[in-house]
């Protein structure tokens, strides 16, 4: 997997209340490691990178909810915050399963096998008779 897929830059928007949420927000996604936040024109709004080995958006999300902060709610940007939820997910997972080895098994395994297992060509006719004609 390339690393830079990795690499995440999301943008966090915050309803309007409570108050003053956005730089408590800030102060406190600022100290986290291997996390940078930054703010950005957009009111309430501020931007995050990370990388799925350390953080995903649906757990900071969450994390968010559970201090109070509430985050901005709408149909449509709800139903893109699932597919990026889907996909970190997925992208995380399969950094955590082992790779197959199957492209490093000699292929001579695969001939073997397949040589020892009844296939469609079979032909039960003895040889003498096959060359008759």
């Amino acid at each position: 997997m390339n690393p830079f897929e990795l690499q995440k830059q999301r943008v966090l928007v915050f309803s309007d209340n409570p108050a003053n949420q956005l730089d408590q927000a800030f102060l406190l996604l600022r100290g986290l490691e291997h996390f940078h936040v930054e703010r950005v024109a957009h009111p309430n709004s501020l931007l995050i990178r990370y990388s799925i080995e350390h953080y995903s958006l649906e757990a900071l999300e969450k994390a968010l909810a559970r201090e109070g902060f509430m985050l901005e709610s709408r149909l449509w940007d709800n139903m893109v915050k699932q597919l990026i939820h889907y996909c970190e997910d997925v992208q995380y997972h399969n950094l955590k399963t082992p790779e197959r080895t199957t492209k490093k098994t000699p292929p001579e395994i695969f001939v073997k096998v397949y040589d020892h297992h009844p296939h469609g060509n079979h032909d039960d006719t003895p040889v003498e008779l096959r060359e008759i004609k």
